[in-house]
């Protein structure tokens, strides 16, 4: 099952379109969630039944918007709405976790949109994706308010560590649901020691073993998923800068949330906080 949070804004329609399509590639049902934190309009006051009932009824409208989109975008897809009362974070992760009881497994991805109004008040990649990603179990997607080019390629970005190897899972099951090409990216930066003046050090031996180390965690599932065509980009950067650089031609980019070596600052640290400000794509952060 795909969760989408809605909440009416330009980011939450963008969200309903890209968890419509995932929805439709994998034959999985997608439930919309609206969540209705009422404490926004409550503060200084006594909590009014009618205040209540407008911002529940305003969810239910917003819902209904919502699941049209979805049934027009991809017919062939099953539809749900759930609308709850409380913290969009709390809802969220609650209905990612009733998902993944009903169903006997994890929901295939939760979807929010970067940016959100009402339920989802503030910016979704401060609130929201810090108490999201890394705090359940599925993927968390976040989706960016603009017109989406495909690209035909996923990006995923890759680490020493075994960390990463849930979102590299993830990666390039949606390059093969996509057809897509997968550049896996692996940025490195010498240690600061090495640049010293007085440092010795081969930098082609530093570069074959970066190399190594992409062709390391790759192997398993490039032989899992033959059909997948994969570009091992190993670039001298800073993981960001990497990152954010393959997005601008990608139709996804998926990072850990958790991770050290060449991608240090571990998820959600400065590194992921900067791709899903920055990158030019939707970005899905996959627990490890």
């Amino acid at each position: 099952m795909i969760i989408v949070g809605v909440d009416g804004s330009v980011a939450s329609r963008a969200a309903v379109e890209w968890a419509a399509d995932d929805a439709s590639r994998r034959g999985s049902p997608l439930r919309l969630v609206h969540a209705a934190d009422t404490s926004w309009y409550l503060v200084g006051a006594r909590p009014g039944k009618a205040l209540s009932e407008t911002v529940l009824r305003e969810g239910r409208r917003v819902l209904e918007e919502a699941a049209a989109l979805a049934r027009e975008r991809r017919p062939s897809v099953e539809v749900d709405t759930r609308a709850a009362e409380g913290r969009p974070t709390a809802v969220l992760r609650d209905a990612a976790e009733d998902a993944a009881e009903d169903a006997a497994e994890d929901a295939a991805a939760l979807v929010v949109g970067s940016r959100g109004l009402g339920g989802f008040s503030g910016a979704l990649l401060g609130s929201v994706s810090d108490g999201l990603a890394g705090h359940v179990r599925c993927p968390v997607v976040v989706v960016r308010a603009r017109d989406q080019q495909e690209h035909g390629e996923v990006v995923a970005g890759v680490d020493d560590s075994p960390e990463c190897e849930p979102g590299l899972a993830y990666a390039f099951e949606q390059a093969a649901l996509r057809g897509a090409t997968l550049r896996a990216v692996h940025a490195w930066q010498l240690p600061g020691h090495l640049l010293a003046p007085e440092a010795t050090y081969d930098l082609d031996e530093v570069r074959t073993a970066q190399h190594q180390v992409v062709r390391d965690r790759l192997k398993r599932l490039k032989d899992a998923h033959p059909q997948v065509t994969v570009v091992e980009d190993v670039r001298s950067a800073h993981p960001v800068d990497a990152l954010v650089a393959a997005s601008r031609q990608a139709d996804l980019l998926v990072v850990g949330s958790q991770g050290r070596g060449a991608l240090g600052s571990a998820l959600l640290g400065s590194v992921s906080r900067s791709v899903l400000h920055h990158a030019s794509c939707p970005v899905a952060v996959v627990r490890s």
